[in-house]
């Protein structure tokens, strides 16, 4: 095989260990549930600095011993799992160096170096290029984890994931078990065990195959010169005692996705929404209001006329007048200004929406959907937003509209299965240590540890929420089968799971009951592809964690 390859040097790049005043930061990310101990952090600037840094790791191991602490990579530090911070951890390659994004004259690409964070990378595209990668709104997610695994934002429904646009990959790999080196895997490589390398970085999840330094992109959008934004919320004080309102509300706008580009829609709303990206906002009573965020095509005349015409036939049964985004909704700060619509460059657009939220504990799960909400569901969802025994303002169930551009390639095009689904749904909930548990003076991650009761009911309410969501389906939003149901079996309005939302509790059968591993959940049929791709490039499982794909035995 030819492969593209360069020297390793003997530099390992920056290494901070205990003692070293960064250590304490370097050593986490962003969800504070997660803090590891590891042996060090190397800090690496280049390709051959990770080339020099996995061989490090790996010349401390001998052949036949057992990686039992961990080598683990950080781009933006946003898992919302273990699986770079985990206790296991014995050394973390941090990527924030390499945040490079540039026209690649010797490609014809455009290159996103992994440790880019989201505003950098648009910034860096749209100011000299005018071209856009369809990533996600969260300015601080890293390049590395969000486009491996597929990666979303708010101009998918018009142009697609990520991965769409990805033709290349530069990807650290131990093909042999013992030594490093350096591959370039392209769209048409000639050797399809590269042509598979690349594939397995169209959707696969991070931390699985190698180290990815490098991301090359053809053909990417030009996003809308301006887009019409628009915030708004409806008081809980007006939904708790009314399960209608909220539940008429959040059926319809499930309904016009599902619904869209058909005639079960009015005449008034056939035309074309995949412009159009909304995010509502499902917040727990405590938080004092619900919200929704719709940004669309603002070069089209019609831009307002279509947003008013789909806030009319989604709050048809409402009765509830709007009020300012005026305060937190998970991950996005207050937008008070928005209530109107407002016509913005789309950069500036794109800024105005940069959130991360607050470094806090956190959990997460998620759920692709291909048709609107159950009844059930709906009642499930109200009860665990109104329930008395939880308070939490920054508890929330956000549902993003899907489809679109998204759902034109085939599910084994990439390793994204999930391309006919409309809704696509994160479940979160927040807290900080909150108190002195441990008697020290201070609050901080040991309060934590002293006290489990800290993190108890946010993780109780969340998979309890969860698990009743999907209670047809054995607590989790299962895959449609191949081919369609069985004869007498209903068809699942769910499509699985998102890896980039990654949620541990998918391999615990206290939670999951339905038969179907976390690996069906995220990858469906095209998991066993990913499993070839792992035992050929990564046989002695150098690249793992909790939920990684397994190397295929037979």
């Amino acid at each position: 095989m030819t492969v593209d390859q360069i020297q390793a040097g003997t530099e390992c790049g920056v290494e901070v260990g205990p003692g070293d005043a960064r250590y304490p930061a370097l050593r986490r990310g962003f969800n504070q549930r997660f803090i590891a101990t590891p042996d060090y952090v190397s800090v690496v600037s280049s390709t051959s600095e990770v080339v020099a840094a996995v061989n490090k790791y790996l010349a401390s191991h001998r052949p036949d011993e057992d990686l039992h602490r961990r080598l683990t990579v950080r781009s933006g530090g946003h898992c919302y799992e273990n699986f770079v911070c985990g206790d296991d951890v014995g050394v973390i390659i941090d990527m924030g160096q390499l945040d490079g994004a540039y026209l690649d004259q010797e490609h014809g690409a455009y290159c996103v170096e992994s440790g880019a964070n989201n505003w950098h990378v648009a910034t860096h595209l749209y100011a000299p290029f005018g071209v856009a990668l369809p990533g996600g709104s969260c300015y601080s997610v890293g390049a590395g984890g969000h486009v491996a695994g597929g990666g979303y934002g708010l101009l998918s429904r018009q142009h697609g994931l990520t991965v769409d646009y990805l033709y290349a990959v530069e990807v650290v790999v131990v093909r042999d078990g013992q030594h490093a080196e350096v591959v370039i895997a392209r769209r048409d490589s000639p050797e399809p065990e590269l042509r598979d390398l690349w594939w397995a970085h169209t959707g696969g999840g991070g931390g699985n195959f190698g180290v990815v330094t490098r991301y090359w992109f053809k053909g990417l959008p030009q996003p809308p010169s301006q887009v019409l934004l628009h915030a708004v919320a409806w008081p809980w004080e007006e939904l708790a005692g009314h399960p209608d309102r909220l539940k008429s509300l959040v059926r319809n706008y499930g309904l016009f996705f599902e619904y869209e580009n058909t005639k079960e829609l009015p005449a008034s709303l056939r035309g074309d929404y995949s412009d159009m990206f909304t995010l509502l906002k499902l917040n727990q009573r405590a938080n004092g209001k619900i919200g929704l965020i719709t940004q669309l095509d603002a070069t089209r005349p019609d831009s307002a006329e279509r947003l008013n015409a789909f806030l009319d036939w989604i709050t048809q049964d409402l009765d509830v007048e709007t009020t300012p985004l005026d305060r937190r909704m998970g991950e996005h700060a207050p937008m008070g200004g928005l209530e109107v619509p407002t016509r913005l460059p789309w950069l500036t657009a794109t800024q105005t929406l940069n959130g991360s939220g607050d470094n806090q504990c956190g959990k997460y799960k998620s759920a692709y959907m291909r048709r609107g909400f159950t009844e059930h569901q709906l009642d499930v969802i109200h009860r665990y937003l109104t329930c008395e025994n939880y308070q939490n303002p920054q508890a929330l169930l956000q549902v993003d509209s899907y489809g679109g551009a998204i759902n034109l390639p085939d599910s084994g095009d990439t390793a994204v299965c999930q391309r006919s689904s409309v809704l696509k749904l994160q479940y979160q909930t927040y807290w900080s240590w909150q108190r002195d548990a441990n008697g020290d003076g201070v609050a901080d991650q040991h309060d934590a540890e002293a006290d489990p009761s800290i993190a108890a009911p946010h993780l109780r309410w969340i998979r309890e929420f969860y698990r009743e969501v999907y209670q047809d389906t054995g607590g989790v939003p299962i895959l449609a089968p191949t081919g369609g149901a069985a004869d007498g079996e209903p068809d699942p309005v769910t499509d699985g799971c998102y890896i980039n939302y990654p949620d541990t509790d998918l391999d615990d059968p206290e939670w999951n009951r339905s038969g179907q591993s976390a690996h069906r959940l995220y990858y469906g049929e095209n998991y066993p592809r990913l499993q070839a791709v792992k035992a050929y490039w990564d046989p002695r499982d150098v690249f793992r964690h909790a939920q990684s794909v397994q190397p295929r035995t037979c």
